[in-house]
């Protein structure tokens, strides 16, 4: 009889090695390899020459999506629910993941909610699996989110062969796995949460989806650094991966689109955590701008696209004279990198000396920003505060910033625009290629600028 293989895999990448490791050489990982064991199997093909088609071939099928009934959820799903897709929800513990897709298949089981003119009206019943807590725990919070629903089934259950054969019985429209961590197969003899074991169960769990056109929510843990926990592999097999985004401190909770195979990526859907469950926030430039104060140094909007989402948000700059022999610089919510190359051009092109000043940078709300389109807003809050000189409180920014210091254009203009007039802004400040091809100037006064000369100068 053939022994079972004994393996050390690294939990960060799922790199193998024959033995322990305290580094791993393929992430830089270190304390990261554990011991496992696997049977060996047969692989048989389950592919055979009859089912080769040519591309031209394969009849064109639309795709049938169930709305949630959550509109900021459904964006960032692309539109709604699609079958068979699997979906893997990753955040912070305690920031709302189980509650949002409580409340999601609680609307999902109405007849009324989840549904188009191009899918069915048939009643949703949600088979929700729960590893991490007893029925009677998710029973008090949706006791708190005032549901109760007959169509929502509780299955406390850990095994994935149990898992997928109750699904074969019970034929749910929806299925939630919370959390795919917890999830174990015996087909393999390492703990529940090891790569091994997350990679199996996900495989198991998509094979089933696709085989039934069944949507399953994968609910994950994230690691100190904020990634999912397990291989990279889990993220490569599901069909969208979301990212739950917010601090303690804030009431808001946004989420994120990074991967999506139905939809455009870098969507964002924003949240308020109140104490009836997540509300949908139809209008997060408001949000990010009601507490901005007026007549000081330091304080800019800039107009930032998230997806196909204009969004306004506060960008703030404290510049101040360092008392070390090296100055500071901090930023968040902005690339860290970004800004100093920000600060080496000011320096260079426009003569503002900031080799003895600390520097710090910050968007205001907790969002973070990653489209060069900021630039301009980062550079004029520099200015701002370098030279105690306020900004306007109906202007605002976006432009990229290059080396030379030009200011260079950047995409969907006209959109950035149009939401920041629908606010009340009555000043734009935007690249002059950006100006020359606008067909219209939605009621702003707009001021186009070529290099950032032209920015301090304007200040």
């Amino acid at each position: 009889m053939s022994k079972n293989k004994t393996t050390f895999q690294c939990q960060a990448c799922g790199y193998n090695s024959p033995k322990w490791l305290g580094k791993c050489p393929d992430c830089g990982e270190w304390n990261s390899f554990i011991e496992e064991k696997e049977a060996p199997r047969v692989l048989k093909s389950s592919h055979s020459v009859e089912k080769l088609q040519p591309l031209s071939e394969i009849a064109q099928v639309s795709v049938k999506r169930r709305l949630t009934g959550i509109k900021e959820l459904d964006r960032v799903l692309g539109g709604g629910l699609v079958g068979g897709a699997v979906i893997l929800i990753g955040g912070d513990p305690g920031i709302g993941k189980s509650t949002l897709l409580l409340q999601a298949v609680s609307r999902l089981t109405n007849n009324s909610l989840g549904n188009t003119k191009a899918c069915d009206t048939k009643p949703q019943l949600v088979f929700y699996v729960s590893g991490e807590e007893s029925p009677e725990q998710i029973k008090l919070r949706a006791e708190r989110l005032s549901i109760s629903s007959p169509d929502i089934i509780l299955f406390p259950e850990t095994l994935i062969e149990n898992i997928i054969e109750t699904s074969k019985r019970l034929k749910p429209s929806i299925i939630v796995i919370d959390s795919i961590q917890t999830v174990y197969t015996d087909e393999l003899t390492s703990a529940p949460g090891s790569v091994s074991q997350i990679r199996e169960s996900a495989s198991k769990l998509m094979l089933y989806a696709k085989k039934t056109a069944t949507p399953v929510f994968l609910i994950g843990h994230v690691t100190k650094e904020g990634a999912i926990a397990g291989p990279r592999v889990l993220e490569h097999l599901v069909d969208t991966v979301l990212y739950f985004e917010g601090d303690r401190g804030h009431s808001y909770r946004i989420i994120r689109t990074i991967k999506n195979r139905f939809g455009s990526t870098n969507e964002i859907g924003v949240f308020s955590m109140t104490d009836s469950g997540l509300s949908e926030i139809e209008n997060p430039s408001e949000l990010f701008l009601s507490e901005r104060p007026s007549g000081v140094s330091g304080s800019t909007v800039i107009a930032s696209i998230e997806g196909t989402r204009p969004l306004l948000v506060e960008i703030q700059a404290l510049v101040s004279p360092t008392t070390f022999g090296m100055p500071r610089r901090t930023s968040m919510g902005v690339d860290f990198n970004r800004v100093n190359l920000l600060i080496a051009v000011l320096e260079k092109k426009a003569g503002v000396q900031l080799g003895g000043m600390d520097v710090f940078v910050n968007i205001v709300g907790g969002l973070r920003i990653n489209e060069p389109a900021a630039d301009l807003g980062i550079i004029a809050s520099l200015v701002s505060s370098f030279r105690e000189i306020p900004i306007d409180s109906t202007a605002f920014f976006f432009g990229e910033a290059g080396l030379t210091g030009e200011i260079r254009a950047v995409s969907m203009a006209e959109h950035r625009l149009r939401e920041a007039a629908k606010i009340g802004f009555k000043k734009a400040i935007i690249p002059q290629s950006n100006k020359e091809r606008l067909k219209k100037d939605f009621g702003l006064d707009i001021f186009g600028l070529k290099n950032i000369e032209e920015v301090i100068e304007l200040l």
